[in-house]
This record gives C-alpha cells, sequence and structure tokens, in this order.
C-alpha cells in the first residue's frame, strides 16, 4: 500500500513537472504568435502602401493608343 502511494506521489509530481512545462512552452508560444501578428500587420501595410504607389504611377502612364 504504502508503495502504491510513493509511485502515485510520484506519476503526480511528474505530471507537475510536465504541466508547469507546457506551460511555460504555451507562453512562449503566444509571445511568438503575438511578434508574428505585428510582423504581418506591419507587411501588409507596407504592402498597401506599395500598392498604392504602383497604382499612382500606372495612373500616369498614358495609355497607348492604337
Amino acid at each position: 500500500m504504502e508503495k502504491d502511494l510513493e509511485a502515485l506521489a510520484n506519476k503526480i509530481a511528474e505530471m507537475v513537472q510536465i504541466v508547469a512545462k507546457l506551460r511555460e512552452e504555451n507562453q512562449q508560444l503566444r509571445q511568438q504568435l503575438a511578434t508574428k501578428t505585428d510582423e504581418n500587420t506591419r507587411l501588409n501595410e507596407k504592402i498597401e502602401t506599395a500598392t498604392g504607389r504602383l497604382e499612382a504611377v500606372l495612373a500616369k502612364i498614358p495609355e497607348k493608343e492604337t
């Protein structure tokens, strides 16, 4: 009985360590996601700016008459 309780206590301690590790990993992944989301937003804004500039340049080019 005592060995069973000791084995159970060991398993619980191991599970607590695993949960703590997973929580830490989850936090790191959340931070990475937030960073990538910000980067994605910034890059989309750059694309929109470049698209606007390109459209402005194309609008200045006269159409070819046939």
